[in-house]
């Protein structure tokens, strides 16, 4: 989509329409709506400068400042903003904690995070008690720990901030989510999920070699390599779980009438990351004789208050085409991605699938319906338009989000409940109430009629 069109939704949209009607949780303090939103990145690799390139084509939105220790990525997000003819931007980048000195700027009122996963939390928390409404990419935890400290930041400075999980607005999911509001599905009872997408090629990369061939990772990584292969080396877990959960917990409600309770999880073997390694490299590459933690395959079951559960994968470092395994069930039939496909009973042939296309088309979200066209180009489908939309119109309102600290808590405390169960053989364990209680009168979001 030409960059004029999304110029043109901006102009031609009302923030009541987009932004306050969708959003209905109000808080105290400043409004933005008034003004553009002055929006500082900290992190402008792959995907901080697709956000970068979605900000670029709205009229109400600056760009003031830009943070990264990569100088390349620097000149990259520099060179972006010269094209669209902005203004160039503060520019921070002189070390580890550089991005302090942006959040201290008076020209930034938000501020977008799209860092290395060990540094989400840390500037999050940060980015509150300076007073910037943050929006974090995923995940936003590694720890238990750092799930509290971002609740209790949010909580202890009023500010807010937003889950950037941008699956939430992927069309089919907001159509499946549609449908379970409008009670197609019945009570509902069971969901699967997952992040299943072969990144072999993500996590070997020294950028000499072309995509998917190379067998470094760390210092003689590039990108995600650099960081993000350790984390399979060092931890047995599912480090990688909102694009899967979130999508469920808004359609059962999770944190506003439901949420989670307990998980177990279990994990297989680990050869998948050795055998590429030496499929790459040979079996004398020095990473070769690496003993990885991550179980190639790890499944984790999620109870809720409601008496649903939730079966979700990690499934990243096998051979395998990328799917998020979606299925949503309830007492009248159910939806699964994988096939596409959708069984609902009394409507549905007896005992036979249909094809999903044409119920999806019949129960196409709101938001899809109404905006869709300008979404195209925008990065994953179209769904960055919207998570992206969302971030805007809810800091310049300065209104809760529709994913917030809470969600971002209980998604993200996956990580280290799964790597407890695995270490204790799958031994149950608790999800801590990050509402203290405010799960059973917190209303959900009306994303249907809210949208209009």
């Amino acid at each position: 989509m030409k960059s004029k069109s999304r110029r043109n939704f901006i102009k031609s949209t009302s923030l009541a329409a987009t932004g306050a009607a969708l959003w209905p949780q109000f808080s105290m303090g400043m409004n933005f709506s008034a003004q553009k939103l002055r929006v500082g990145m900290i992190g402008v690799g792959l995907r901080g400068t697709n956000h970068l390139s979605n900000l670029l084509q709205r009229d109400d939105v600056l760009v003031t400042a830009i943070c990264d220790i990569d100088q390349a990525r620097i000149k990259i997000a520099l060179d972006m903003i010269s094209e669209k003819g902005g203004t160039k931007p503060q520019v921070f980048g002189k070390g580890d904690l550089d991005y302090r000195n942006l959040l201290e700027l008076k020209e930034v009122d938000a501020v977008i995070i799209a860092t290395p996963w060990l540094w989400h939390t840390r500037m999050a928390k940060d980015a509150m008690l300076a007073g910037k409404y943050a929006g974090l990419e995923v995940s936003a935890a590694n720890t238990m720990e750092e799930c509290w400290d971002l609740v209790n930041t949010h909580e202890s400075t009023g500010t807010h901030m937003m889950i950037l999980e941008n699956v939430n607005y992927r069309r089919d999911i907001l159509a499946v989510l549609n449908m379970v509001r409008q009670n197609v599905f019945g009570e509902l009872v069971h969901f699967r999920c997952g992040y299943q997408h072969d990144l072999r090629g993500v996590k070997f990369n020294d950028g000499k070699e072309p995509y998917g061939v190379g067998a470094e990772f760390g210092e003689k990584g590039i990108s995600e390599a650099r960081w993000r292969t350790q984390h399979s080396l060092l931890r047995n877990a599912d480090v990688y779980p909102t694009h899967g959960v979130g999508p469920i917990a808004a359609m059962c409600d999770i944190n506003r009438g439901n949420r989670f309770v307990s998980l177990t999880s279990h994990a297989t073997k680990a050869i998948g990351l050795h055998n590429y390694i030496v499929a790459k490299g040979g079996n004398d590459h020095p990473n070769a004789k690496l003993k990885w933690k991550q179980g190639d395959v790890i499944t984790t079951t999620i109870d809720t208050s409601n008496g649903e559960t939730i079966i979700v994968t990690h499934d990243c470092n096998l051979p395998r085409p990328y799917s998020l395994g979606f299925r949503v069930q309830g007492a009248n039939g159910l939806w699964e991605v994988d096939g596409n496909r959708i069984y609902i009973e009394g409507q549905s042939e007896p005992h036979r699938w249909d094809a999903a296309d044409e119920w999806l088309k019949k129960y196409d979200h709101p938001l899809w319906v109404k905006y869709g066209e300008y979404a195209t180009g925008a990065g994953h489908g179209g769904m960055d338009f919207f998570v992206i939309n969302a971030f805007v119109e809810s800091a310049k309102a300065n209104i809760a989000p529709p994913m917030d600290a809470y969600d971002a808590a209980a998604w993200s405390a996956i990580t280290p409940l799964s790597e407890l169960s695995i270490a204790n053989n799958g031994e149950p364990q608790d999800f801590p109430d990050f509402t203290r209680g405010n799960w059973v009168k917190r209303k959900p979001y009306n994303w249907i009629k809210d949208t209009y």
